[in-house]
């Protein structure tokens, strides 16, 4: 493969991945740096994908640490391994924070399925459960809405790697602020 091929079927597994819950792609690791300047390393969904402006989107708990964390810092590496070919896609990048009262939020909002919505009805990320309520009620949905929000992330690199038997390869691209491809090269793995 060319270095133009390698970069656009990067791209196109992980548009492909956003719409395929099954995809390898789908979850990625999300790194962030917390206020004591350790890495933070955690699965997301990859929820969508804009592939000409190299912009991949995830959704959040606005009280989750990885929040607070990109707001003070908004530079996060994406990683991600499919087992078939055998390739690492690392993204390094930055992400905008979209909260919920954001038409971007609002949008991404009513698009998820009732069981999604459900995942932003709780407490806050990390905090103790305690006894469940009595009763079945939950918070109302809106209520959920509330904590929803979601990360853009801007790639500017691309770090493709592929193990093979023989001859790993790599190859390195870069991206402007618009996502067009400013520079790829080979490196050695």
């Amino acid at each position: 493969m060319t270095l133009a091929e390698v970069d656009a079927s990067a791209w196109a597994e992980l548009e492909s991945a956003a719409a395929d819950p099954q995809s390898a792609f789908r979850y990625l690791n999300l790194c962030s740096v917390d206020a004591d300047g350790r890495p933070q390393a955690r699965m997301v969904v990859l929820r969508r994908v804009d592939v000409a402006r190299r912009l991949l989107e995830i959704h959040t708990d606005v009280r989750s640490p990885k929040w607070q964390e990109i707001s003070a810092n908004p530079l996060v590496t994406l990683l991600g391994f499919g087992p078939q070919p055998k390739v690492q896609l690392r993204l390094q990048g930055s992400a905008e924070l979209h909260g919920p009262a954001s038409e971007c939020a609002t949008e991404a909002w009513s698009l998820l399925p009732r069981s999604t919505r459900s995942t932003y009805m709780g407490g806050p990320p990390g905090d103790d459960i305690g006894e469940p309520p009595a009763s079945e009620g939950r918070i109302a949905d809106a209520d959920g809405q509330a904590f929803f929000g979601v990360l853009i992330v801007r790639a500017e690199s691309l770090d493709w790697f592929q193990l093979r038997h023989a001859d790993n390869r790599r190859a390195v691209f870069t991206y402007d602020h618009l996502g067009a491809l400013t520079s790829c090269r080979w490196v050695n793995p």
